[in-house]
This record gives C-alpha cells, structure tokens and sequence, in this order.
C-alpha cells in the first residue's frame, strides 16, 4: 500500500495536498543511502529550533536504501550491493558513532588480508605494498608473477621519468600509467583494480577526479614509486607507534551486514517522514502567494501534487535531469552529461568440501585481457566474520560495468552459467552451488569521464539560480558509501542555509 500523505483532494482530476501545517517544508527526493543521509542530518540541524521544519523523504520503491541491499538466507549474510566501505574517508564512521552503531562496527578479518589478480588463468596474488597503481616495496614486486620482466624493467622507468610538464589539461587513467609505466601495467594491475572501484573504462576515467592524490606525488615527488617508498616507511613507522594498521585494516562493515546503517536511519526519521512507492514524475518551480519566495511543487507519477518549500534531489544524474526538464536546460543537459554503467552482483553459496582452492586471500579481479565473464570476485566468508556458517563459503560476483555491457544483458540463468565457468577455471570448483541470488542495478555505477569536474562545477554555477534547490548523489565527488552520506549531509547543511538567508532578505 502507498503510504500517502493526509488532507489530499481532488481538483480537475489531479490531487492536490491541503496543508495543515505551515510549517517550513523541505522534501528530499530519493531513498538511498545519499537521501537517507541528507534526510538524517535536516533532522539534527532542526533539533531544538524554534522555527523547526518538516521533512518529507520521497522513495518510489517499496523499500529505502537503494543499493545498500543487506539480507539473509539460511545462516548466509548477502550483500547485494556494497559490503564495506573504508574508514580513510571519514563522513561513514562518523556518522555511525552519531547514531549509536560504534559496537556494530567490524573491521576484515586478521588472516588472509591480500588479494589476487588473474593472469592467464590462474589467481596471482597482489605484491605486498602494491597501491592500485605503483609499487611501494621492490622486492614482492620483483617476485610477482603478474608482471613479466619486460613490464617490470618498463615499470621501473618510473624512477628516472621526468614529471608532467603541465597538469592543466584532464588526463585519463589509462593515459597516466603508460605514461608512467608502460602498457602492461594498466592492462595487468591498474585496469583490473581500479575497474573493481568504478567499474569504468580507463581510457575514459579521468584520474584528476577520480585519484588525484597520483597527480600530486608525481609534481611533488616526480616518480611515484619513491613517491610510494617514502609514504610506505611512514606507514611502517605509525604502525610500530600503534598508531595505523596495514590498509586491510582501512576496510570496514557492520556485524549484521551495510544495510544496519540504512535501518538505523530509517528508525531516527518520523514514521510519516519518509513515504514509499512514491515515484516523482516531475518538479516545478514557481512563486508564493504570500510573500513571493520560490516554491517547488513536486508531481508524483500517481498524478499527486507536493508543495515544498526546498527540494533536495538525491538520485542519479540521469533521473534528476528528467524531473528537472522543465525548470532548467542547462541543469538538465549538465546532468544528462553524466554516464552511467550498469551492474549486477551474483551471490554464490558452497560447501567448503566443494572449493578446492584454499581461498587463501579476500578475493580476486580480472584484467579485461583475460576475457572472462567476472570483473571481480569477493570471498565474503573469508573477509568478514559471520557472513557463511561454518564448512561453508560464501561468495560475490560481480558482472557488467562499462567494459562489460553485455555480461549485464544477460538473463540470471546465463549470467550465473557464465561466472560459474569462471569459477571453475580459477577456483576449480565443479559441484554446482546451495544457491544462488542474482542483483542487477540498472545504471547504478556513474563514470567520472574526463572533464567530470569541470561538468560538475558547471552544474553547482547553475544552482546558484536556485537557492532552495540542491543536489546529492555519487556522481558528484565520489562514489563510495562515505562520499554519498557526505554529499547527502553537505546537501542539507546547504539547503538550511539557503533557507535562511532567503528569510533573512525577506
């Protein structure tokens, strides 16, 4: 049933809403962890106040959390969307400790901490002080079989490179590492990884708004390989001080799965705050009969009319540009800009008789040279604790992304059919899984291509038109679960401030 708001009526077949309360009404648009984080925060910035708000959290689907899909099934925890998020980017932890999770919290396990990369075949493990794109100890990567020794000797050119004359022009992924290590370490090592992170293309993935702290070691260090040495042995240091932990250690969750954060908000909103199967078809703007400030009213696809007095849109860029088509071109062709890749997670359970390979690691990605089906593969039970009863396994698949289209295209029977062979060829698994559960998210995944800050600082130019508008989402400046309740909780502390500035001019 929709859960609808009170005091609606009807006039020439369209509902319109007869407000009671008159007071300030802000309305967050989208259910995810970005809206349920901008909602939370409206929440403790009205506490206390004398000129408190009302806020109202429109979700079309039956459910909150968007991607943040945590369920069980037997005595299995699966994550259909993200399983972790990592503690260097602060805005999750801390909001978990605001809400009372400290005790829910869990980092990885301590054994196994180290990865794996395929290469012709087989799961080679990631050099030890290895970081997405350069090496920060020479011995394990001189031992690595991922590399041949014509890529290693070619990596190693990275010692005696000059730096980039000018950093003014956007340079992608791609163009930065064969610039500074030659092919084979993006087709072997920065592909794969960081195609686990943003399931995006690397000729297209612009490095200054994706991993700018590269850009930086390499004006101030020149080579990022020393770059790397040196923070290595400051790393080394705070660990025999007790005061950081191998970057393992950085990745974290909660006991009972990501989506403990989502419930947690949900049970600190006001039950009428948040209203489900309530999909917005369109937003206008227009002027108060009173005293002319700008308000929204927001068309839902029931053909229902929301009054608000500000508006804050928390869904991709692609759905946000559809319901702001009639307020603003400019807003809608920026946002349009954006490009999104879809994917899917597969959840697979085994018994541990059944795995022949030690699952000595947490898990592994595939460089698109291999050709094969999986981008990535998670060994949740060995990562996190409590995620597979014990003699069993529990494993994540992931599948599509921007490289990888038709993999998403797929029907569940095939996509699972597909993975399966690669489990067999990597982890010489034979015996069919207990179960498996299939998660597809439809253009989940935004591609931060080259010239994405520019768009996005073009886009904030425009809102500056709109003081009781604001937008929040992971296309914006990040994609992780932290920078989406940062942006989420950015969004509300911009929007309260707006409000009163407005009322103060008033």
């Amino acid at each position: 049933m929709r859960q609808r708001l009170p005091c609606l009526k009807s006039l020439g077949g369209r509902m319109f809403e007869e407000r009671k309360d008159r007071r300030p009404r802000v309305v967050v648009i989208g259910g995810g962890i970005t809206g349920l984080a901008a909602a939370h925060r409206l929440i403790e910035l009205s506490a206390g106040r004398e000129d408190a708000f009302e806020i109202l959290l429109l979700e079309g689907a039956g459910r909150v959390g968007g991607i943040v899909h945590t369920h069980r099934r037997d005595e299995f925890l699966l994550e259909g969307g993200p399983d972790s998020f990592i503690s260097e980017k602060p805005a999750a932890v801390e909001l978990a400790r605001r809400i009372g999770l400290d005790e829910h919290l869990i980092h990885t396990e301590a054994h196994n901490r180290r990865s794996f990369i395929v290469r012709e075949g087989r799961l080679c493990p990631v050099p030890q002080g290895f970081q997405l794109l350069a090496p920060s100890r020479l011995r394990p990567f001189l031992a690595s079989e991922i590399f041949s020794w014509t890529g290693k000797a070619r990596i190693a050119l990275d010692l005696v490179l000059p730096r980039r004359k000018s950093d003014s022009e956007d340079e992608s992924l791609a163009a930065f590492v064969r610039r500074r290590f030659g092919r084979e370490a993006l087709e072997r090592m920065a592909q794969p990884m960081v195609g686990g992170i943003y399931t995006a293309d690397p000729e297209r993935l612009s490095l200054r708004a994706t991993m700018p702290r590269f850009l930086e070691m390499e004006r101030r260090e020149r080579s990022l390989i020393l770059a790397m040495r040196r923070a290595n042995r400051q790393n080394q240091a705070e660990e025999a001080n007790g005061t950081s932990g191998a970057r393992y250690s950085l990745f974290l969750s909660f006991d009972e799965g990501i989506e403990t954060l989502t419930r947690a908000l949900v049970a600190r909103l006001p039950h009428e705050a948040i209203r489900l199967h309530t999909k917005v078809r369109l937003l206008l703007r227009h002027r108060s009969s009173n005293d002319g400030a700008t308000q929204w009213k927001i068309i839902t696809e029931a053909g229902e009319t929301i009054e608000a007095d500000a508006v804050c849109v928390a869904l991709p860029a692609h759905a946000a540009a559809h319901l702001l088509r009639d307020v603003d071109e400019r807003l809608t062709a920026n946002l349009n800009s954006i490009t999104h890749a879809s994917t899917a997670t597969i959840n697979l359970a085994f018994r541990r008789a059944d795995v022949p390979h030690p699952l000595d690691g947490f898990g592994f990605v595939t460089p698109a040279i291999e050709r094969l089906s999986t981008l990535a593969c998670t060994f949740s039970s060995v990562k996190f604790a409590n995620r597979a009863p014990q003699d069993y396994v529990l494993l994540r698949l992931f599948v599509g992304g921007a490289l990888q289209p038709e993999m998403f295209r797929l029907d569940e029977e095939k996509m699972i059919e597909a993975v399966r062979g690669d489990l067999r060829t990597l982890l010489r698994i034979e015996k069919p899984p207990l179960f498996s559960v299939v998660e597809k998210w439809t253009d989940s995944m935004p591609q931060y291509t080259l010239g994405h800050i520019e768009r996005i600082a073009a886009l904030r130019a425009h809102l500056n038109d709109y003081p009781s508008l604001v937008l929040a989402g992971n296309y914006l400046d990040g994609a992780g679960i932290p920078d989406c309740i940062r942006s989420g909780e950015i969004a509300a502390e911009e929007m309260i401030g707006r409000m009163q500035t407005e009322r103060d001019a008033r």
